[in-house]
């Protein structure tokens, strides 16, 4: 069984979707509506929940790009899922402008196929991104709404090595307790309290830094186009029809992201894909993709 965690702030009828498309009987899930989408909107997503068997929502906080606060709906998820439910053992993340490129039962098949391993991308970061380094290298604050740069350096944790990935991950439930509970998990919650996108950095950073998390995937089983976005980050590219031959041909579990306002046949498409049997039976040999390769935790 999956323990599902899903962020959203808006698109109400497209996560509608999306939720009939991963919902599955046993499956438990999480919902976390950001406070700055209104009354209205949180109204509607827990009526529309209501019927679901296995669904919380948790409170309501707003949660800011850049900041700690994505960081510790997610953790708060997870502490939801694990109170709730004792039978699932893969945790996913999710926003409310992804969809499923496979269904529940073919999910359920490759996360029983792969018990030990984390799906989570993890680079080093000094190694492999040093042009992100000022993320954790001078202090940043978040209020009022918004991230605060300040002046103030600081030296990286003790004994440990920063990792950079991306927000997106299927790991396992010993992690997600690991992560919540652990004693040593607390002054990497600490330290990325005050970093710049902690949402990319903070479980990458904690897992290869702790010891008996399994093997490490380098891969967040997820389709993404990203593209420059300003000067210092990326975004996902909005899928549309003209990518659905891709998309129902790719090894991935999950893409993002959709925008049902600026194309809703994607949707038919992929609503249509996972009735298929290739979305449907497991079969280990085909979904090996080339990139993949195991990291080493401390």
């Amino acid at each position: 069984m999956i323990g599902y965690f899903i962020l959203l702030h808006r698109f109400p009828e497209q996560f509608k979707r999306m939720f009939n498309a991963i919902y599955a009987p046993g499956n438990s899930y999480v919902i976390h509506v950001d406070k700055g989408s209104g009354p209205e909107f949180a109204a509607d997503i827990a009526a529309f929940l209501k019927p679901f068997q296995g669904v919380a929502i948790i409170e309501s906080k707003k949660a800011l790009w850049g900041g700690y606060s994505l960081v510790d709906a997610e953790l708060r998820g997870m502490k939801q899922l694990l109170k709730m439910n004792r039978s699932w053992t893969h945790y996913i993340n999710l926003s409310g402008q992804d969809f499923p490129l496979k269904s529940q039962a073919y999910i359920r098949a490759f996360l029983r196929a792969n018990p030990r391993r984390q799906y989570i991308r993890a680079l080093d970061q000094r190694a492999v991104r040093p042009d992100t380094m000022n993320r954790v290298s001078h202090m940043f604050v978040e209020a009022l709404g918004r991230m605060f740069r300040t002046r103030l350096p600081r030296a990286f944790l003790k004994d440990a090595t920063p990792y950079i990935g991306t927000q997106w991950k299927a790991v396992t439930r010993s992690f997600c307790h690991f992560a919540v509970h652990h004693p040593s998990a607390e002054r990497f919650k600490t330290f990325y309290r005050r970093s710049f996108i902690p949402d990319e950095a903070f479980f990458q950073t904690l897992m290869m830094n702790s010891r008996a998390q399994g093997e490490v995937m380098n891969d967040d089983l997820r389709t993404i186009d990203w593209v420059p976005d300003g000067d210092i980050k990326l975004r996902p590219r909005t899928f549309v029809t003209a990518d659905a031959l891709r998309l129902t041909l790719s090894g991935d579990l999950f893409a993002r992201k959709f925008d049902a306002e600026e194309d809703s046949v994607i949707f038919d498409l992929l609503e249509a894909h996972l009735k298929t049997p290739a979305a449907n039976i497991y079969a280990a040999e085909t979904t090996v993709k080339p990139q993949d390769r195991t990291l080493e935790t401390a």
